[in-house]
């Protein structure tokens, strides 16, 4: 296994979610958690946790468990999901085993756990981030490869969970700083039209800075509202802050 420092120095320097996601997947891996879902949002209320769509998420599950997990829905009756918007820190698995021995598991949230079963998906361990806000919430949920008991991952986990904790922390940390969209990418217009609504410009401002003219700056304005999927210029620009995609230096 790589040096730890060396690991951390790497992903704190990953210049893309894409080279930070593949730098984690193979460190989790080699702790014997070969399948990950890390989520992420802020648009969390009393009763959701906003729409998928808005969701940061990465993962290296099978297709199959993804749709029915996410796009399906399923997770919204996840026990894990439970715990993770209740708690902060790192949970075992085995906590589900108790709450169904104490019967305090809704009939929803069985269900989930036997297409857990079914998928393969039975021992690991869940990260709850701390939130800085009332809306955000970030998880992860580490997957144990096959033939690993939770026995065996709470012996992992015994032996090397400071670190592995450590480790998805600063991911969730380096993560809230990179530009992610699986979808939503600006262009680099739309992104600088928002940057100037951002510093306070007016449509004609923006048009003499551009060297547009205002219907252009217009145009680009409401491509960047579509793409985000929003009703008003101020909630792109505050999207677009979300993801991390204003004040993006062009590398």
């Amino acid at each position: 296994m790589p040096d730890f420092i060396d690991y951390i120095d790497s992903i704190t320097n990953s210049p893309s979610v894409e080279d930070l996601w593949a730098l984690h997947s193979v460190q989790m891996a080699q702790y014997g958690f070969d399948r990950i879902i890390f989520g992420y949002t802020r648009y969390r209320t009393s009763s959701s946790l906003g729409d998928p769509q808005d969701w940061v998420v990465l993962t290296n599950q099978t297709d199959d468990y993804i749709k029915s997990f996410i796009d399906d829905g399923l997770y919204f009756n996840a026990p894990m999901v439970r715990w993770a918007n209740e708690n902060v820190g790192a949970c075992s698995w085995s906590w589900i085993e108790t709450q169904i021995a104490q019967n305090k598991l809704s009939p929803a949230e069985l269900r989930v756990a036997e297409f857990n079963a079914s998928m393969g998906v039975t021992a690991g361990y869940t990260i709850s981030f701390r939130s800085n806000t009332q809306r955000t919430k970030g998880a992860v949920a580490l997957t144990a490869r096959p033939g690993l008991s939770q026995h065996d991952v709470d012996q992992i986990w015994a032996e090397h969970g400071r670190q592995i904790t450590v480790a998805n922390n600063v991911v969730y940390l380096k993560l809230m700083t990179l530009p992610y969209n699986r979808s939503r990418q600006l262009t680099k217009r739309q992104r600088e039209v928002l940057e100037w609504v951002g510093d306070g410009k007016t449509t004609q401002d923006i048009a003499f800075l551009m060297g547009l003219t205002a219907a252009t700056v217009e145009k680009h304005l409401r491509l960047a509202r579509e793409a985000l999927d929003v009703d008003t210029t101020a909630q792109a620009v505050l999207k677009a802050a979300f993801y991390n995609q204003m004040f993006v230096l062009d590398l």
